[in-house]
């Protein structure tokens, strides 16, 4: 229970990836992590532990083995930072009919039905103007308005009558969250010193590169004033920002035997949290002493996306990460490819749980339950990077601890999602076995596991990073 209260924690600290990284930053910092960054040159030593992120959504940790030298392995496990959700257009002003809302994006595959009459609210990080001393600068912040300030409301069944045979969502139309009413708006509208109302349309309809808002064309002033509130500035000084609408309702343990998670963004911050606190704890006190290789924990932005960004897990970053570590270790350059075949990598995203009221959707042999551990993916068709000598590792180290084990192919008449693992695995060339704790609505804005699954992934991910080393050294395959 300690570590699902732990996980609580984490999930309410983290309503967006720049947040969940934010978080995982101060649980690095508190565990003797040192961060460097990629823009500077890397001074390590064998047995120190070390972090760094990009974009401030994507983040890499990594331990040290003592006895680590250039061209030993990396035992890793990767997850992603993000979910869906709805972000904020460029252009988010929207008045209609006597209201404000806000003009959203879909991101992701979301079950967007499920965000209908929920509270939300925004959250994100903004870039701000900074003045000091006659001189600008521009500051990189997170920001997060706690209450709920919007809403998306459900047509009334009266109006609708074929609702309950099939809601169908547009997702132009349908989807814009309820800000206020345009008249309260018009009445608590700051007033400046010639009367007029702020944010009023401009003489000459030009556009500053001053404002993000200028004659308040792009976002309605209303929700600016509630940023620049929580951010400690003047509206005008905000210069851009990418936010989310987010669930105001936290993150709890739950069921009539708490034993349930009920959260949001469990997919994946659930594998996120679990790989940070294994990574944590097994590199605690003198647990690198004997340790030969490097232990390393990678968490990507935009894995519902396809991974294709700058700080994706199709990006550069990962490959960057061993080399620049090896290198740094010793110049030869052929160490680099000897070092990633003694790698290996847990491609960790949540998966299908059996549904009690849908068993026909899992295959009959393969139908992953609650309480029964992380689950195995495989699928012949690579969507997942799993085969017999990758899972064979990963069960090998579950049975050696008693941590239960499952596994799930897809059945062969539906379409089979995918993850982080093959994109690794064939851009890299790194041994991979695709793992995932049993969820129920996956991309729902609320969503399920169970509480036991939260300390058995813990357990198998801490049983990795200590016993891997030790494992891989028994098998032989290219020989």
């Amino acid at each position: 229970m300690a570590v699902a209260a732990d996980l609580i924690d984490f999930l309410n600290a983290s309503p967006t990836a720049f947040h969940a990284v934010e978080e995982a930053k101060k649980r690095l910092k508190s565990a003797g992590y040192v961060q460097i960054f990629e823009r500077e040159d890397w001074d390590l030593k064998a047995g120190n532990k070390y972090f760094f992120t990009r974009n401030h959504s994507t983040i890499v940790a990594f331990a040290l083995g003592k006895k680590y030298v250039a061209g030993n392995g990396f035992y890793i496990i990767g997850a992603h930072t993000d979910s869906p959700c709805l972000k904020l257009k460029p252009v988010s002003k929207v008045t209609k009919n006597g209201f404000l809302e806000v003009g959203v994006q879909t991101y992701g595959g979301g079950l967007w039905h499920t965000w209908f009459d929920r509270d939300l609210t925004v959250a994100g990080r903004m870039i701000i103007r900074s003045r000091k001393d006659g001189s600008e600068s521009y500051l990189h912040k997170l920001v997060r308005i706690e209450e709920p300030i919007m809403r998306i409301p459900t047509l009334a069944i009266h109006l609708e009558r074929g609702t309950n045979d099939g809601f169908k969502v547009n997702t132009q139309t349908h989807l814009l969250p309820v800000l206020a009413t345009s008249i309260k708006d018009e009445l608590n509208k700051p007033v400046s010193a010639d009367d007029s109302i702020e944010n009023g349309p401009p003489n000459d309809g030009s556009k500053s590169s001053k404002k993000i808002n200028p004659g308040g064309e792009q976002h309605h002033s209303l929700l600016l004033q509630l940023l620049a509130a929580q951010a400690g500035c003047e509206p005008s000084d905000i210069c851009d920002f990418e936010l989310q609408a987010c669930d105001t309702q936290p993150s709890v343990i739950a069921g009539a035997m708490k034993e349930f998670i009920f959260s949001g963004r469990l997919d994946n911050l659930c594998s996120s949290f679990c790989s940070l606190k294994a990574l944590i704890d097994a590199t605690s006190q003198n647990s690198l002493e004997d340790e030969v290789g490097v232990r390393m924990v990678a968490l990507f932005d935009h894995e519902e996306v396809g991974s294709d960004s700058a700080q994706g897990a199709g990006s550069p970053v990962m490959f960057d990460a061993l080399s620049r570590i090896t290198s740094t270790f010793s110049p030869d350059s052929k160490l680099i490819p000897k070092a990633i075949q003694r790698s290996f990598l847990v491609s960790a995203d949540m998966a299908h749980a059996l549904h009690p009221n849908y068993p026909d959707k899992h295959e009959e042999n393969h139908q992953p339950k609650f309480h029964g551990g992380l689950v195995i993916k495989h699928n012949a068709n690579q969507r997942y990077a799993t085969n017999a000598v990758t899972s064979f590792i990963f069960r090998e180290i579950a049975a050696k601890h008693n941590i239960p084990i499952q596994d799930f192919v897809i059945r062969n008449d539906m379409p089979c999602g995918s993850t982080i693992g093959p994109i690794l695995a064939s851009g890299i060339g790194i041994r991979t076995v695709d793992v995932g704790a049993p969820q129920w609505s996956m991309h729902s804005i609320r969503e399920m596991c169970a509480v036991d699954d939260v300390k058995h992934s813990y357990e198998h991910f801490k049983a990795f990073f200590q016993d891997f080393s030790h494992l891989d050294g028994k098998i032989a395959v290219d020989v």
